[in-house]
């Protein structure tokens, strides 16, 4: 056998240990072994470059260099399913589509809701050639590169009757046991840990080295199949064909010819679910047939012939051992609850929010409490109650913190504040840290060549001790003698490029205390540069719609302070932007004048983001609830249903992307 025949073998022979051990959990060849033939095959390729294919097992291990994603456009929308919470609302469903159906008979899949990231795949002749994130549902990320990492995902269909071409979709996930031990890993480092396996399979994703989203080992399962020339008229018969290819399809999917056995599949997997491996958070139910599904269509949010049945947030009972406190960027002081560690939707939990001491007193809790801890949408753990039949009587009631936990700082509480907060801004090392990242965020500075590790490395070796610091790094500061050069640049360049970031968001970068992004932009429009600002008083302030009494407070307390007042006039000699320019100040119109408006769901024209700027720039004003006073809501795709109900009963308009665009006659 010549090299390129032993190739090909060894492609062949490898792919199907994989889909072997990541599809069907069979182990067939050892460890030792399979490292083996793969180094064999590394070893020819290497010797072949003239051989190379995308496809290959060995491709798999990923890249260190930067990629960046582009925007694909999704040739079928990916729309999001309706969301049901009770067995009634199940019902209304279907009793819904057996109207629209005008009584004809159907079958419904019932699936289990995974719970990671949604993502398209295309295969053209049997092999992947395209994978694309759900983005806003029009468009998606090309994460083409960091797919092929994923070993649940073939590169190479199995058989010939698969179409030439068509779509397949599903959930990128982190298994509960990589989860845990990436979460012990970063523990053992001192590192923040992953809120739960959702946000890291997603986060993963989203990284610029494909050899860091292969060493994460995530996995798949793909749930739909759409293209022009699918094999079968039903939604499952289509999916048992994708089976045979080599495609990662849940053996836990069941038809159901009736209500009952939809309720009977839905009260089998609310307990069963917490024996996956993987995270779940609901059952989905289709209408099988794809001729059925065209016949009762979509709304402009979601198809009619499928809904989501989302679980009850499980519910434990475990033991409050201590209380510890943390301190974030404004000095807010959030206090920990640290308990026996117990199992709860399907991870170990050691830790709950306490919000703050009045959430504290209105609970009662006392040391050693009973207290029963369930996951907010399942994601983060809180106490939602105390068993007071289990406590002791000796026990002791829990009393916050009266100092600062990292800097000892005596804490205080500003009047209309729930929380505490430690005062001592310029030394606290926690504060410094917090706010030296959240400079560099992207809503403020954007510069995106640093990360949190990086600021605490940075800290540790006095290169930082506050936000002007960063426009003092050098290349020679930081590339370890030479070896890390390239990032090194990379980072100095960013720092310089943020000197051309506007005037309105280094008023929110600078973090003080209370302004938030709209408050800052208010404020720099109405003071136009940092001299007025910092000479501004408490009425000239409150004059500012929207700054009430504690943020007008809060900026004199900032620039009273020597520190920040030094801070100030370095970054002005580096050349941060310092006041308003012409074109910044650009008003189109006034024809949103005295108009509060609300912004929900995604849109197809414009971002979120440029939605409020086009807001501000027509003399309207962007609000983040619903209340009477709002004028009407902006509603994209994916609207909140909470939020569409607050408007219903209010009697608030919502207003459509076409109809809000035509309002204001902006081009898109």
């Amino acid at each position: 056998m010549d090299d390129k025949d032993r190739i090909l073998a060894l492609r062949q022979e490898l792919n199907g240990y994989n889909y072997r051990y990541y599809v069907l959990n069979e182990s067939v060849i050892s460890d030792q072994e399979f490292d083996f033939k793969m180094h064999e095959l590394q070893d020819l390729e290497a010797k072949h470059p003239e051989l190379y294919d995308a496809a290959s097992p060995t491709q798999r291990v990923g890249s260190d260099l930067n990629e960046s994603f582009k925007q694909v456009e999704h040739k079928y929308p990916m729309l999001s399913l309706s969301n049901t919470y009770s067995e009634d609302e199940v019902r209304a469903w279907y009793e819904g589509v057996k109207r629209d159906l005008h009584g004809e008979d159907f079958e419904v899949s019932c699936e289990i809701k995974y719970d990671g990231l949604s993502i398209s795949l295309t295969y053209v002749d049997g092999r992947l050639v395209r994978g694309v994130t759900r983005g806003d549902g029009v468009r998606g990320d090309d994460v083409t590169r960091n797919v092929m990492t994923i070993k649940s995902i073939p590169l190479v269909l199995d058989g010939t009757d698969y179409p030439k071409e068509f779509e397949m979709r599903g959930e990128i996930l982190m298994p509960w046991q990589v989860f845990e031990q990436l979460n012990a890993e970063r523990e053992a480092a001192g590192e923040a840990l992953l809120a739960n396996p959702r946000n890291a399979a997603s986060g993963t994703m989203k990284s610029q080295k494909s050899k860091l989203v292969a060493q994460r080992r995530l996995d798949a399962y793909l749930y739909a199949m759409l293209g022009d020339d699918l094999p079968c008229e039903g939604h499952v018969e289509n999916l048992e064909k994708a089976v045979g290819w080599g495609l990662k399809i849940s053996a836990n999917m069941k038809k159901a010819q009736s209500l009952d056995e939809v309720f009977a599949y839905i009260h089998h997997w609310d307990v069963a679910r917490h024996d996956l491996p993987v995270a779940t958070d609901g059952v989905v139910l289709k209408v099988n047939s794809l001729r059925q599904q065209r016949l009762l269509g979509s709304t402009a949010k979601s198809p009619r012939w499928a809904v989501a049945y989302k679980f009850k947030a499980e519910k434990v009972c475990t033991r409050l051992d201590s209380v510890s406190y943390q301190v974030g960027r404004t000095g807010a002081v959030t206090p920990v609850a640290n308990m026996q560690p117990v199992q709860l939707a399907g991870t170990t939990v050691r830790r709950a929010t306490l919000n703050n001491a009045d959430f504290i007193k209105t609970m009662d809790l006392h040391l050693g409490d009973y207290v029963y801890v369930e996951k907010g949408g399942e994601i983060i753990p809180k106490i939602v109650g105390v068993d007071v039949e289990r406590r002791s009587q000796d026990a002791a009631p829990v009393a916050f913190a009266t100092h600062c936990p990292e800097c000892g700082t005596p804490l205080v509480r500003y009047d209309g504040e729930a929380a505490y907060y430690c005062p001592n801004d310029s030394g606290c090392p926690t504060q410094i840290k917090a706010r030296i990242e959240h400079f560099i965020s992207r809503k403020a500075m954007n510069i995106d060549s640093l990360g949190s590790e990086t600021i605490d490395e940075y800290y540790q070796k006095g290169l930082i001790t506050n936000i002007a610091d960063l426009y003092n790094i050098e290349v020679s500061q930081i590339n370890a003698g030479g070896t890390k050069e390239k990032s090194a640049r990379k980072i100095v360049s960013g720092i310089q490029a943020s000197l051309n970031v506007p005037f309105e968001r280094v008023v929110f970068a600078l973090g003080i205390r209370f302004v938030g992004e709209i408050s800052a932009k208010l404020l720099a429009r109405r003071f136009k540069n940092i001299e007025r600002l910092m000479e501004a008083s408490l009425a000239d302030l409150q004059e500012v719609e929207g700054v009430g009494k504690v943020i007008a407070e809060s900026v004199i307390r900032y620039f009273q302070q020597p520190e920040n007042q030094a801070i100030i006039q370095r970054l002005r000699d580096y050349g941060v932007q310092m006041s308003i320019v012409e074109s910044e100040e650009r008003e189109d119109s006034d024809k949103l004048a005295g108009k509060s408006i609300v912004i929900s769901g995604v849109f197809t024209h414009h971002s979120r983001d440029e939605y409020k700027d086009i807001i501000e720039r027509h003399g309207g004003k962007n609000v983040g609830s619903i209340s009477s006073k709002t004028s009407f809501v902006l509603a994209g795709d994916n609207m909140g249903p909470a939020k569409l109900q607050k408007a219903e009963q209010l009697g608030v308009a919502v207003v459509n992307e076409e109809e809000f665009l035509k309002m204001i006659e902006e081009q898109s």
